[in-house]
């Protein structure tokens, strides 16, 4: 290393490199936040004019290949058939009324085929059917609500246990095939209120609890990541004005030299 350098020109070439990879990295991650940003901005817009528009039949059998989350959840739907109370099955829940389960039941038409219907929400004193009789719907039917797609998933480090009847997420199609059910739609509709009063007037279950919450935190993960391009770029900046001032190694002072001329 000659006098008064602190780094090598390799050693300053490849630092530079890498800070200038770390930050076009950086800039490129908080690009494609400002992106997401701009998706989920959009996904909200168009599930809030979904929720607010008036029912719509919901996707029939011929269509349900078709059915996807972009294109149809949280759609207002309606549903015409005559409810299977003897096929219930009760989901862990936990809602603004507390924790319990929600209560579907499949609606079947005339053809045969069956959509789930979330009918809502029942504390544990109410999971028995015969508890909430009066509100079990005989007959013909229309149900008016959103369409969920289907949660294969299971809850949070909890697997479903259909042969043992514990279901902790909405999966359609284990929930149909434990109840010996055929030619079921591939999503699930969460039906609205009771216009009868639901919960407040004791009226079991009560439905219209569908929470609409979209965690978005790509503006801040964006900024997160600008912020590191900007410190990234002014380490390779200060690393520079380092070298340009020549700092010697040692700081410890020298004396004066004697010329012996």
């Amino acid at each position: 290393m000659s006098s008064g350098r602190r780094f090598s020109n390799a050693v300053l070439a490849g630092w530079s490199l890498a800070g200038a990879a770390l930050c076009l990295a950086f800039i490129a991650l908080g690009i494609w936040q400002v992106q997401r940003l701009a998706w989920k901005l959009d996904l909200i817009a168009r599930v809030e004019s979904r929720v607010h528009a008036a029912p719509l039949a919901a996707p029939a059998r011929a269509d349900w290949p078709a059915v996807s989350a972009a294109r149809d959840e949280y759609r207002h739907v309606r549903v015409a058939g005559q409810f299977r109370h003897d096929k219930e099955s009760l989901v862990q829940a936990s809602t603004v009324l507390g924790p319990g389960f929600w209560v579907l039941t499949p609606l079947c038409a005339a053809d045969g085929s069956c959509v789930l219907i979330n009918r809502g929400f029942v504390p544990p004193e109410q999971r028995d059917p015969a508890r909430r009789s009066n509100t079990a719907i005989q007959g013909p039917t229309e149900v008016a609500g959103l369409l969920r797609i289907s949660e294969p998933a299971g809850g949070f480090l909890r697997k479903n246990a259909p042969a043992e009847g514990r279901w902790y997420s909405r999966d359609v199609a284990a929930i149909a095939a434990a109840q010996g059910l055929t030619d079921v739609a591939p999503y699930f509709v969460d039906a609205d209120a009771d216009p009868q009063g639901g919960a407040d007037a004791g009226r079991w279950p009560a439905g219209g609890l569908t929470v609409l919450n979209f965690r978005n935190s790509h503006a801040v993960y964006a900024l997160t990541w600008f912020t590191l391009a900007l410190m990234s770029a002014g380490a390779v900046a200060l690393l520079w004005r380092a070298e340009r001032r020549g700092l010697p190694e040692s700081t410890g002072a020298q004396g004066p030299r004697n010329d012996p001329n």
